[in-house]
Parts: C-alpha cells; structure tokens; sequence
C-alpha cells in the first residue's frame, strides 16, 4: 500500500510510540493524583505541554483536549458575540458557529474567491466593532491553501474581537501567525498518536468551560488526561521542531515531483484546485473533467488517496470546500486529493501518481 492521504492522518513517528509504551505497559497512574506515581505522571504531562507549545507563539498556554474538534467547539462556544468565518472552514467550525446561530448568535460566513483565499476587503467589510469572534483555518485540510491570517488577526484585534485560528494542518508544518487569540491544534497530524489535541490561550484570554466536572486543564476543562497520549504528542512535536527545514525541502521537492507527474496545469493534465502560490505543498488537489473518482480509487485500490475529506466522506455531499471556489458539483466530484509528507518516499509517489494517471486516462478511452 502506498499512503498518500496525509491531510486524513500521518503515520505515527516510532518516537512517539516509544515515548507512550511506557504509560500504557506498566506506568498506569491517574495524572491528577497527588501520591508518587500520580505526580510522575503529571510530569510526564508537562513535558509533553511544553514540547507542544514550544511550536506556538509566546505568552501563551496551552490546555490538552480529546482532538482539534474539541478544541475548536470549546473556543467557538466558550467565548461571546458575532461570530465572523469563511465558507471553507473544516465541519467542526462551521457545524458549531451552525449551533450558535440556533442558540441566537449572529454569524457570517465570508466567501472565498477561485484560488480559495479571502478578499481581506470583504473581510474588512464585516469585522467590525462588536465582532465577538473571528474563524479561520491556516492550511485548508481539503485543497492546502493558506489563509492570510495574520491580515484577519489583524481586523480583528482592530474591531476587538478574538481571533480563533485552526492550525491543524498547519501546526508543525508552515509558520504560525501572530496576533492569534486561540489556536486549535491536533496530535495525529503531524506523526502523533490519535485522540489528542490541544488549545493554545493567549495569555489573559479563557474561554468558559465546555466539559464541566473535575476541572483538571486550566482554565477548566474537565477529564483525565491520557500520559500515554501527552507523551506521544510531546514526542510528536519534538520531532517536527528537530526536522522542520528538513520536512519542508522534501515536501517541496515531492510536491514538484507530483506535479511534473500528473502534468498539473498543462495541456491534457490535471487542473489544480486552489491557489498554487499560497499554499502547503504537502496538499495537491487535483481533477480531470468527466472523471469517475469511485472507480479511480477501486481500481487503484493499493494506493490510499482522498476523494476529499475523511470527516465528511461518508455523507454522499460533494465537498463544500471545492464548491466554495466555485467548482460545479460535477467538477467537485471528479477531484481527488494526494496528500504526502516525511515518510512518503519520492519514487513511490511518481509511480503511484503515473498508475492513478493512467487509470484517468483509461476512463476517458473507455468513455
């Protein structure tokens, strides 16, 4: 099998699975208990919190959740006042702000043009005084396109909002702005184990609590913390702070590969959906018109690709994110999503992408 769905999850780095086996063989105590082995593994925690904040900004901390979509609904829900976001934002923001309109909190979602970036003009326009939160995701987890964040943190902190910015694919991966209120990142996207996520606070800044009970992580959200998973994550970030320029130049170089590969842009290739320039070149979203992406994938059936995203590929919607950059429904269902990273190797992804190519090319022969 060769794995190019990096954008669904990455493969979990053997760093981080030594870093857990520990606490899952023999090291079983509660975190939040006060005798020896309890505090041992606190310290196992706190470890792990500052190797994953030292990949955020500074005056900042930085509360464990079960995931991104936890973290996410705790900063949408924990904090007041109309919400402004953009129409290609992950479910877990636009399915919350959704339940806050039901509740009675005003909301905007901003289009977003062809290339997938928003106008900062229209954004202008709607990030106004009295704005209570702005949304927006860094790396889009669909099409890779990066979102000018800091220009959005920007209107924000002019207007007196906060600015909630979801980094999960971009944590690790590509800088994160400034002038960011509240950031939701996610363990397993970048070699870490699954179940784990975090929101980084800025200091001063503290969301009202989404999960009541024990209040073990500041400010207030309650649950055991998992050492095992604070360890892997911990682990995870360690490694993405050692190998950052490293994952970047071959990520690059991979991205390059995949494009002479499937003849992105050129004449008889594939069309690029999304901004080429502003984006994270681990992500290559790509169609061919009249393309039948579910006898693609059968027929390529050892080569794990995307037909979008993994959160949303069981409700039989094409995806919001394409039809968003004005893609017809047609056309979004005849895309398909090549995600790579660290561990992809670059011969194997040419020959994957030359045998996805003919199997294409083989469609519209038979067509």
């Amino acid at each position: 099998m060769i794995y190019l769905d990096y954008q669904a999850t990455t493969p979990l780095a053997p760093a981080a699975l030594a870093a857990m086996l520990p606490w899952l063989e023999a090291q079983h105590a509660n975190p939040h208990s006060a005798h020896a082995p309890g505090r041992a593994a606190r310290a196992a925690v706190e470890v792990a919190r500052a190797a994953a904040a030292a990949l955020l900004p500074a005056g900042g901390r930085v509360a464990f959740t079960s995931g991104a979509t936890e973290a996410l609904n705790w900063a949408i829900k924990g904090t007041t006042g109309p919400i402004v976001t953009l129409a290609t934002e992950h479910a877990a923001v636009l399915d919350t702000v959704a339940a806050e309109v039901r509740r009675g909190r005003e909301a905007t979602v901003l289009p977003v043009g062809t290339d997938g970036l928003v106008d900062l003009s229209l954004a202008e326009g709607a990030i106004v005084p009295g704005t209570g939160l702005v949304v927006a995701m860094l790396v889009n987890n669909e099409i890779g396109v990066i979102q000018p964040v800091a220009a959005l943190g920007e209107l924000a902190r002019r207007a007196g909002a906060l600015m909630l910015c979801d980094a999960v694919q971009g944590y690790g991966r590509v800088d994160l702005p400034d002038g960011c209120d509240l950031i939701a990142i996610s363990a397993h996207k970048i070699h870490g184990p699954k179940g784990i996520g975090a929101l980084w606070m800025r200091d001063g800044v503290e969301p009202s609590a989404l999960l009541h009970g024990g209040g073990q992580e500041a400010p207030g959200r309650s649950g055991t913390l998992s050492p095992a998973l604070c360890a892997g994550f911990g682990a995870a970030a360690r490694l993405a702070a050692e190998r950052r320029a490293a994952d970047i130049a071959h990520v690059a170089a991979l991205f390059d590969a995949a494009c002479q590969a499937l003849r992105v842009a050129e004449a008889g290739g594939w069309q690029l959906n999304g901004s080429r320039e502003h984006r994270y070149r681990g992500n290559l979203n790509v169609r061919r018109d009249g393309l039948d992406v579910a006898r693609l994938m059968s027929d390529c059936r050892d080569i794990a690709f995307s037909a979008g995203s993994a959160c949303a590929s069981g409700s039989g919607r094409s995806s919001h994110v394409l039809r968003a950059i004005g893609l017809s429904d047609q056309e979004a269902r005849s895309s398909i999503r090549i995600g790579f990273g660290r561990d992809t190797d670059r011969d194997s992804l040419v020959a994957a992408l030359e045998r996805i190519d003919a199997a294409a090319h083989g469609q519209r022969m038979a067509a």
